[in-house]
């Protein structure tokens, strides 16, 4: 892994290998998380972080690659914050996406019938995935 650019915000395939960057003011740690074709997840902590936007370049990382995210921080939904690492998050950058959501209470960031309590259980199974794309091809 490399540290990448801040610039532009999402996946930008350059033919070697992909920059990924996301903004997020109120994150404490963010993962990206690599999806196999078996559905096997790996996650790569972002170790840069310019004006807020959280960044890597990964050689050989290319067109198909499914991924998200994963954001640590606060939990406090009175201030409308919500970052729960067992939630996969899309990219909002992504240029693609792959799959459907699956209505789950996996997919709630709060226990369904008690909006108060975090709901930790992982949402991977039932979320869409982004996907990285050929900006080379029309």
């Amino acid at each position: 892994m490399w540290p990448g650019d801040s610039y532009p915000l999402g996946p930008s395939y350059d033919g070697a290998g992909t920059n990924f960057a996301l903004f997020s003011e109120i994150a404490e740690l963010v993962e990206l998380c690599l999806f196999a074709a078996d559905g096997a997840e790996t996650r790569v902590a972002l170790p840069e972080v310019d004006g807020f936007i959280w960044h890597c370049y990964l050689p050989g990382v290319g067109p198909g690659q499914r991924y998200g995210y994963r954001v640590h921080g606060p939990y406090d939904p009175a201030a409308g914050h919500r970052c729960n690492p067992a939630k996969l998050l899309l990219d909002p950058y992504a240029k693609a996406i792959q799959g459907s959501l699956g209505w789950d209470p996996a997919v709630y960031s709060y226990r369904l019938g008690d909006p108060d309590e975090r709901n930790d259980t992982d949402s991977a199974s039932h979320v869409p995935r982004s996907v990285v794309v050929n900006p080379y091809f029309d």
